[in-house]
């Protein structure tokens, strides 16, 4: 088990700092605190952005706004606004300690200790700093100096149970079991609730004594504390499933399900189990999900080849395995498999990767970053997790052929069974959004709407020159929005007049004069109605009327991608027109870039045209040219959030960590929700 770096952060009144001269901003931070304070995370930022844009030179906006980054799971953002919260008030002792967890989970480990050191030297028997200097000493292996400050902690603190747990775990990492037993006895003998305690011991039981009953009786008492915690039901049912438990452990399985849908730990260790059994039809039900949560998923590529292989779909298990032997080529067992399912295949070749499989067997088999698992997953047992895992002890990039086999067939366990929330006392995670199951894509083109989808964090349409100018004119029988939130209209009224609005154009246009604006704002009826085709129709009339039309010119790009996401969603299942859908892709795309090269000929510092531009460009995926169009959007519009998420998103794409977690973090900031979720998983 991995304990958890953090344990406390308070949210502090900082009584020592002054008090802000201005009723106005005093009262927008005391609602960004109360925001804090409930964990609204993301608007409390939005007020402590009003404060900051009012009076930079304080220190307090700075605090409180990287203690939510920080709990957002945005450790450079949060980092970057406590050292400025340091640079304006060096005395905050809160600050240094909020700046050295944040280092602390950044991996800045000898920046975090001095940190911790220079706020001790103002609180010399802070609890939560004296044990958070303890658990950064033991990441730096500096084990005597981990162990004096942890003694330190418990001689001021001598009921402190989390203290005796990190010590345990200390005393883990030195392979002194007795002491480890010793301090986590201590614990739950303070605080029988200690739910660290209870899962410790039970690894401790698998580690040193291959206990499983004992270890089971841990687990359960872990599961009545944290009964909404699917990784525990995991780990009992590994537990079960080594008792000959089968029952028990389908029952913990399904449970953790049902707890976590997208648990892609159960679905597996469900899967081999519903394999083992013989329901085949099943496991491949649950390793299915697993690969559409991790594509690359190859110990579940591997197993799926196995189930394909024994209920007689070769070609799908010849498929699987495949793809392991590409990612691992030099993987006996993978080759052994595809040996059984050729030979089952009658597959004259069947003999050539037996063969292979003999030559390789007492080779090793070169380290690679694990994508078999998800990062939440540890390999084996539960007593993996305090050692330095499943590999070769003389430390070089190759394993054994029997350990990597192992760890392909092996069910897996929860690596971190601790969590922030069993010590604040199971306090509510809502607003971390960052944990929430989200599909993650970039923020979609802007268009012309006549609805919009405001929010607590933006109240109001995005604005364009044009739009205003046009809206002033009275010309469109409805006003235009700006907006990349289109709701869906679900009332019939609300339908119905657009159906009668596209009628009322219909009869003016066909008794009186041409005008540009009569087919542009029949266009926008058809559009909000969803005939995507009459729309381009009528937007092109405009353009032929009205050339220099800029919205027009817009809105015809937006009709035309709409037009191909519809027809695309409605061909979804006809693999064999893939390629023509591919060339049919390319040609519309270009035809969207060029109506918006259009839009720019005519309106050059339209931020919105350079975003959707960088928008089809992702679409196309040329990364380089998408990235320059974002570039531009922001260089024109600082504030948009949206463009530094998509352009966080295609850094991420690039491969450049740094500059996407920074976009993320600024796009976050400006209110973009998804973008803590993206870096969380981007830097995971």
């Amino acid at each position: 088990m991995k304990l958890r770096k953090i344990f406390c952060i308070a949210i502090i009144a900082l009584s020592s700092l002054p008090t802000i001269a201005q009723i106005n901003t005093d009262q927008v931070l005391r609602i960004g605190r109360n925001a804090l304070y409930f964990e609204d995370y993301v608007l409390s930022i939005q007020y402590f952005n009003q404060v900051i844009a009012a009076k930079p030179y304080l220190a307090q906006p700075y605090f409180f706004r990287a203690l939510a980054k920080f709990n957002l799971d945005d450790f450079a953002g949060a980092e970057a606004d406590v050292s400025t919260a340091i640079e304006h008030n060096p005395f905050i002792t809160d600050a240094y300690e909020l700046r050295g967890v944040t280092r602390q989970n950044m991996g800045k480990i000898k920046e975090a200790v001095e940190d911790y050191d220079k706020a001790l030297s103002i609180l010399p028997e802070n609890r939560g700093i004296l044990f958070n200097k303890a658990l950064a000493l033991e990441e730096l292996k500096d084990y005597d100096r981990a162990e004096e400050a942890f003694n330190n902690l418990i001689k001021h603190h001598p009921r402190f149970d989390s203290g005796y747990l990190g010590r345990a775990k200390l005393y883990l990492s030195i392979k002194d079991t007795a002491k480890a037993i010793s301090d986590i006895d201590k614990a739950l003998e303070i605080n029988k609730n200690a739910v660290n305690g209870y899962v410790m011991r039970a690894d401790i039981a698998i580690n040193s004594h291959g206990d499983y009953q004992k270890a089971l009786e841990d687990m359960n008492e872990a599961i009545k504390l944290q009964p909404r915690y699917a990784g525990y039901f995991i780990n009992r049912a590994f537990l079960r499933h080594q008792t000959d438990d089968y029952y028990g452990a389908m029952s913990d399985y399904d449970y953790a399900v049902q707890l976590d849908p997208l648990n892609s730990v159960a679905l597996y260790n469900r899967a081999l189990l519903r394999a083992e059994v013989h329901d085949y039809n099943r496991a491949i039900d649950d390793l299915n999900q697993v690969i559409a949560l991790h594509p690359n998923d190859y110990r579940t590529l591997y197993n799926r080849s196995i189930v394909f292989k024994e209920k007689g779909d070769y070609k799908d298990a010849l498929k699987d395995v495949n793809k392991v032997i590409e990612a691992y080529p030099d993987l006996a067992a993978a080759y052994f498999l595809r040996f059984d399912i050729k030979r089952l295949m009658g597959d004259r070749s069947a003999e050539k990767d037996y063969n292979h499989s003999l030559a390789l067997a007492k080779q090793r088999v070169k380290k690679k970053t694990d994508s078999t698992s998800g990062n939440d997953t540890q390999i084996g047992s539960m007593a993996d997790v305090f050692g330095p895992g499943i590999g070769n002890p003389s430390g070089d990039d190759s394993e054994p052929q029997e350990v990597v086999a192992a760890r392909f067939s092996s069910l897996l366990t929860i690596n971190d069974n601790s969590s922030v929330e069993h010590e604040y006392n199971n306090k509510s995670i809502r607003g971390k959004v960052q944990n929430q199951n989200m599909s993650i894509d970039i923020e979609p083109m802007f268009v012309l709407s006549y609805y919009s989808a405001p929010t607590e964090l933006k109240p109001t349409s995005d604005y364009m020159r044009e739009v205003y100018d046009l809206n002033r004119t009275n010309s469109l029988r409805f006003l235009l929005q700006v907006t990349n939130k289109e709701p869906s209209l679900s009332q019939e009224d609300e339908i119905q007049r657009h159906f009668e609005s596209i009628e009322y154009y219909n009869s003016y246009i066909a008794t009186h004069a041409t005008r540009a604006v009569d087919f542009f704002g029949r266009g926008m009826d058809h559009i909000t109605v969803h005939n995507y085709k009459a729309a381009e129709e009528d937007f092109s009339r405009a353009i032929d009327i009205m050339p220099t039309f800029t919205l027009a010119w817009f809105m015809r790009s937006v009709a035309r991608y709409k037009d191909f996401l519809s027809e695309s969603e409605n061909n979804n299942g006809n693999p064999a027109d893939a390629q023509l859908k591919l060339q049919k892709a390319r040609i519309t795309y270009n035809s969207i870039l060029s109506d918006i090269d259009q839009v720019l000929k005519l309106s050059p510092n339209s931020a919105i045209a350079y975003f959707n531009k960088g928008v089809i460009y992702v679409q196309l995926q040329d990364f380089t040219s998408a990235l320059s169009a974002f570039n531009k959007a922001i260089e024109l519009k600082p504030d948009f959030g949206e463009a530094y998420y998509n352009r966080g998103y295609v850094y991420f794409k690039l491969g450049n960590r740094a500059n996407g977690t920074a976009d993320l973090s600024k796009a976050g900031e400006l209110g973009i929700v998804p973008s803590y979720n993206l870096m969380k998983r981007m830097n995971n």
